[in-house]
């Protein structure tokens, strides 16, 4: 193909996408008339009492000023790449395909919503079902210029003589383009099974699996993005949520969703997903696990139940004409009824007549007065109330679980559930800092479901409010939790790794939500997976779910691919690994050298001076403190990514230098999968620095031969390109 005829189709290109950005100019500047129409409804002179009519001309203001600010941020977001694609068909109508739909002074279509039922060809069509698609191109642009095109000709037999195919196809351009330290968008490259999870239905629970490199994230991304349009109503109304494993891997992906036009997901690692906690730190592996499991319902639930520290143990009243008196054994039986059927803080009217019922107990006729009375008096007696809101104080979430830094109370508590060795370390995690952790919040979430929010403060005083002494009328259970209403769609990234009870505090915002669940079992991290299912299946409830797997990886050449399955085999030989795509000749390589440091160092330097985009350092966690002395100024080069290998779920570079993959691997008893999970995010070049004999000879034996085919691809390309993450 000549240069020329590239140049014209270019050319052409950009005369139809300067047209689209004209009209988009036009659309900006009237939404941000409206947006001034709005503000200035509000310029009202009053001198007197507003009427009616004047706050429903406000709430008409503030709704179109709303409106406008949201569509404004929109058009805005998309002056990069806004038009991607152009569709061919057979019966001669072109479309172009966009990130947002365009529509031209008299309505009609410049550009369609990718989303848009008229746009699914782009992603759909194939050469053996062309479905209606001649020619399928894709555009490649920098900010408003077109750079380049790559067309798929998918009906050669309907093609006109004048059409012309130029470039390769988007497939190399798309797998082979430098990573930045964000996450980019696939909408041009989506590939068929991509878009079939993409459009598939939002009821229920949609399961994506795959290994990998296959892109699970961000097509979850992308289907949020599509839900969110094929459904505002709904999900705008109750929320979409977006669930990631950690701070690092939410501002990787945190712009996708921005760049397929959309603004209203709140994106929350689980260590954020509580209001007011944002936990970064990790507790060590053999205390995570603890605070994980199941068992701590039952820590926690009589954690609750105990008297809270200082609280008075005796209660000296004088009503009824005589001195009244509770132990503090009955205090503690009175206790003990309340909290058996009620949320504590819900519960402070039932303790009042708890304590009324239990002084009649003791007193009873020789009170000399009718019980009626007796209760009046008592109630009546400023001292009386004093006592119940010092005998039961209103808590908090965060107070309780400090109080379980108390190596005593957390034993009463933990007494039959956990082994002492676990208690001790449970006591010592909570005593040695004042910072919660990851694994902290889901028991935290677990502690205010347990306390409950306390009802609007009783009128003590009234009579009639403790005139029935039973205990226990007022149910907290009847009033669940703001958050349990939660989210519309709920959306799950690296849900393998999900412990049980941060299932349980997923399922309080996903009540009655749908939900994206994403996730790798090869790459799990919890050691329990029957617990975790239990727990998954508890909070997804009876809910139809529907199970995608993708299976070809995109991200690793096959020869860095096959050291990690390599890996992984040795631990979990049935996993269902993916497929490479290809091949570059380019082995994973391995540096030794003394000291760790200066090798690391120039391992990292080697790596920036041969790839254009990311090089991530991926280490043990107990090698992170010392990686940034190690690499000196180079660490804080814009390109360089320091993580540990847990940390580094979900993130890619183009360069990947892991540190000491065998202690890495004796990390934890899952630590062989966290291997593996570091071995694979590198899209270019991999190399590992600082191991062993055995290491250097199964990285050896793997160079000497062709990478294996189950990990090269060999059949053909469905769609416009690879869907690359």
């Amino acid at each position: 193909m000549e240069p020329t005829t590239i140049e014209q189709e270019i050319r052409r290109e950009q005369e139809y996408v300067d047209r689209v950005y004209t009209r988009l100019d036009e659309m900006v500047e009237r939404v941000a008339e409206v947006r001034r129409d709005g503000h200035a409804r509000g310029l009202l002179d009053y001198t007197g009492e507003i009427k009616e009519d004047d706050y429903r001309s406000l709430f008409e203001r503030d709704a179109l000023v709303d409106h406008a600010v949201r569509r404004l941020a929109v058009l805005e977001a998309q002056r990069e790449g806004l038009v991607f694609g152009r569709l061919d068909q057979r019966d001669g109508e072109v479309r172009y395909v966009g990130r947002i739909g365009v529509r031209d002074a008299e309505h009609e279509p410049l550009v369609i919503d990718w989303r848009a039922p008229a746009a699914a060809t782009f992603y759909q069509a194939t050469a053996v079902e062309p479905m209606g698609v001649v020619r399928r191109r894709v555009l490649r642009c920098h900010g408003q210029r077109v750079v380049g095109i790559e067309d798929d000709l998918l009906d050669p037999q309907a093609a006109p003589p004048h059409m012309h195919v130029v470039g390769d196809g988007a497939l190399i351009a798309a797998l082979t383009a430098a990573r930045g330290r964000r996450m980019r968008d696939i909408v041009a490259t989506i590939q068929r099974e991509q878009d079939t999870i993409i459009r598939a239905p939002s009821s229920g629970v949609t399961i994506i699996s795959g290994g990998p490199g296959t892109g699970k994230t961000v097509v979850a991304l992308h289907r949020a993005a599509y839900l969110l349009y094929t459904e505002r109503r709904r999900l705008q109304g109750g929320g979409v949520l977006v669930v990631g494993p950690s701070p690092v891997f939410m501002t990787y992906i945190e712009r996708v969703l921005p760049s397929l036009g959309e603004h209203d997901a709140t994106l929350r690692s689980v260590g954020e997903i509580v209001d007011g906690i944002v936990a970064t730190r990790s507790d060590p592996y053999d205390v995570a696990v603890v605070k994980g499991s199941l068992r701590m319902r039952r820590v926690l639930s009589r954690a609750v139940r105990e008297a809270a520290p200082g609280v008075p143990r005796e209660l000296r009243l004088y009503g009824a004409g005589r001195q009244l008196r509770l132990d503090a054994d009955e205090l503690a039986a009175a206790r003990r009824a309340v909290v058996r059927r009620n949320r504590y803080n819900r519960a402070r009217t039932d303790a009042a007549r708890a304590l009324v019922a239990a002084l009649w107990r003791k007193v009873g006729e020789e009170a000399g007065v009718p019980r009626e009375d007796f209760i009046a008096d008592v109630t009546s007696r400023d001292a009386f109330w004093s006592f119940v809101q010092a005998w039961w104080p209103v808590l908090r979430p965060e107070e309780v679980l400090a109080w379980l830094a108390d190596p005593d109370r957390l034993a009463r508590a933990a007494d039959g559930v956990l082994r002492p060795d676990e208690i001790d370390a449970l006591a010592r995690s909570w005593s040695t800092t004042d910072e919660w952790s990851v694994e902290d919040v889901p028991l935290l979430d677990e502690l205010a479901w347990l306390l409950g929010e306390p009802p609007e403060p009783p009128r003590p005083q009234d009579p009639d409010d403790t005139d029935d002494v039973r205990i226990g009328d007022v149910n907290a259970d009847a009033a669940p939790a703001r958050e349990a209403d939660g989210y519309a769609h709920v959306l799950v990234d690296e849900a393998q790794d999900l412990s049980p009870m941060q299932w349980r505090m997923l399922g309080r915002r996903g009540r009655y939500a749908s939900w994206t669940i994403v996730g790798d079992p090869a790459q799990s991290a919890w050691p329990d997976p029957a617990e975790a299912a239990r727990a998954r299946d508890a909070a997804l409830g009876d809910r139809p779910r529907r199970e995608y797997q993708l299976t070809t990886n995109y991200r690793n050449s096959a020869e860095i691919f096959a050291l990690a399955a390599d890996v992984i085999r040795a631990v979990d030989s049935d996993a269902p690994l993916p497929r490479a795509v290809r091949t570059t000749g380019v082995h994973p390589t391995h540096l030794d050298g003394e000291p760790l440091a200066d090798t690391l160092r120039d391992a990292v330097a080697r790596m920036l001076e041969e790839v254009e985009g990311t090089v991530g350092v991926i280490l043990p966690t107990a090698r992170q403190a010392e990686a940034t002395s190690w690499l000196d100024g180079l660490a804080a080069d814009d390109r360089v990514v320091v993580t540990t290998a847990r940390a580094s779920k979900g993130l890619e570079f183009d360069a990947a230098v892991v540190v000491e993959p065998e202690a890495i691997a004796r990390e934890s008893p899952v630590g062989t999968r966290t291997l593996y999970v570091a071995l694979t995010r590198a899209t270019q070049r991999l190399v590992t620095v600082g191991g062993d004999e055995k290491w250097r000879a199964r990285l050896g034996e793997l160079v000497t031969r062709s990478p294996s085919d189950e990990t090269r691809d060999s059949s053909g390309h469905d769609g416009p390109a690879a869907g690359a993450p």
